[in-house]
């Protein structure tokens, strides 16, 4: 009679591990970021790792017969919890770790007095993948596309009926300003729903530090950033921001405009210039994520070459 081994998962703290005592996982998590979506995780883990060593990031380690098989971590941000990463070794029971994992964090999220809200994205898991545990506590989930475009096939645009609007590289004196259009590009918008930063200027503003400062969506890319701005008042109008996730890879992590600057042809020169940037480089791809419920956006995207690599989920609970 063929023998059955049970897999006897614990999940414990973090902050009990050491960064030598997660290598080996991250390792195989940055594996898996550059074989499913082109991205150099390293960066990324590297930071990871400098936290858990410092004994500040709030998480869990799932063991699997006292062996380390997967880990989530999530950082508080005023009355607000966000998931920050969820990672099961491949050779391990996925889904039970994945779910056992889940159910802890969301539960101490839940029950951590002064939060009223938790948001996650978790690019790395296909969409259903890790939902049972967020909707059987009430999570909103929406449904959400990686898409990437050759860069060799971007055509750059010209502006439309836009002579009063000039492109030019962000700066460093255009964080306050970009917060601003960021606000009002998302008031009202879906994405809004997603993560509430872009409900409030202050909150935009941790947004783009994030982005510009630190390496979580990849080392923020100066050459391919853009802002539009009108040349008859200063005002900015529209912004772009892209990093590089790899030596040849780059992924816009923010594209909008002000409302009555759409549906003119700005944000498709933008992605246009973008892409030339970085083809001129010599990288090859161009990524993005967008919510599939703005049909608006995935439809232009669509039409400028955008393919649908994956597609994931986000999740919000509002207490």
């Amino acid at each position: 009679m063929a023998s059955h081994v049970v897999e006897i998962v614990e999940i414990l703290d973090l902050r009990h591990y050491s960064a030598a005592d997660l290598r080996p996982l991250l390792e195989k998590e940055a594996e898996y970021w550059g074989r499913e979506m082109s991205w150099d995780y390293h960066s990324s883990a590297e930071m990871i790792l400098r936290y858990v060593d410092s004994k500040i990031l709030p998480g869990y380690v799932a063991l699997e017969n006292g062996r380390i098989s997967g880990y989530s971590f999530f950082v508080y941000e005023g009355s607000k919890g966000v998931i920050g990463d969820l990672f099961a070794d491949p050779n391990a029971n996925v889904e039970n770790v994945r779910t056992q994992l889940l159910t802890h964090v969301i539960e101490t999220l839940q029950q951590t007095p002064g939060i009223n809200r938790v948001e996650a994205q978790l690019l790395a898991h296909n969409t259903g993948a890790v939902a049972i545990p967020f909707l059987n506590e009430g999570f909103r989930g929406f449904r959400r596309l990686f898409m990437e475009l050759p860069v060799h096939a971007a055509h750059e645009q010209g502006l439309r009926q836009h002579d009063d609007i000039e492109v030019r590289r962000w700066q460093e004196a255009d964080f306050q300003n970009a917060a601003h259009v960021i606000t009002q590009s998302y008031a009202g918008h879906i994405d809004a729903d997603i993560n509430d930063q872009y409900r409030s200027v202050g909150g935009s503003l941790r947004f783009l530090n994030n982005i510009v400062r630190f390496p979580g969506c990849g080392i923020f890319d100066p050459l391919s950033s853009l802002v539009a701005v009108r040349r008859s008042t200063g005002m900015m109008v529209g912004l772009l921001l892209c990093s590089r996730v790899r030596d040849d890879v780059g992924h816009v992590t923010q594209v909008c405009l002000l409302p009555e600057f759409r549906g003119r042809g700005l944000g498709e020169a933008l992605i246009a210039r973008c892409a030339t940037e970085l083809s001129r480089r010599h990288f090859s791809q161009l990524t993005l994520t967008v919510t599939e419920a703005n049909r608006k956006a995935v439809d232009l995207y669509k039409r400028m070459g955008f393919s649908t690599r994956r597609v994931f989920d986000a999740f919000v609970w509002e207490g």
